[in-house]
């Protein structure tokens, strides 16, 4: 199974990254932006978001950035752990822009940063940032290839 396979088969049984109706571009190996929007069925208030819904974006774009560079090894990745810091909260119509980097790949594990941002009255809003680490393993045990 190619890599191209492998991100396919992704999107197509990620059903949380459609039902949330998340999007992301792979920009290089190790390297992605994803896009998501806070609707109604995301919100804690009645203006601002859940830290629930940012955290699951979080995770997506943490994932999928390791995903990106795994998949060269016919690979894919879990969570193993993550960190999250909210900086500022996330309202009803925000878009919000997602940028992952790996930041480091061992044989197994691999360490990514993610940033979560908005723009606001002409000004970029750093809504989250975040850490994890992610464990790789074959594509064929997840059953994508």
């Amino acid at each position: 199974m190619t890599k191209t396979d492998i991100i396919k088969s992704y999107k197509v049984f990620n059903h949380f990254g459609k039902e949330e109706n998340m999007h992301f571009e792979i920009v290089s190996p190790g390297e992605v932006s994803y896009y998501f929007e806070i609707q109604e069925k995301h919100l804690s208030t009645p203006i601002a978001a859940h830290g629930g819904a940012i955290a699951g974006f979080m995770d997506a774009i943490l994932g999928v950035t390791g995903l990106s560079y795994t998949v060269e090894q016919n690979n894919i990745v879990s969570t193993v752990e993550f960190k999250i810091n909210y900086l500022k909260p996330a309202f009803l119509g925000d878009k919000l822009f997602g940028h992952g980097k790996l930041v480091s790949a061992g044989k197994r594990i691999l360490c990514v940063e993610a940033s979560i941002t908005t723009h606001r009255e002409n000004k970029e809003i750093l809504i989250a940032k975040g850490s994890g680490t992610l464990n790789a393993y074959p594509a064929e045990k997840a059953k994508l290839a």
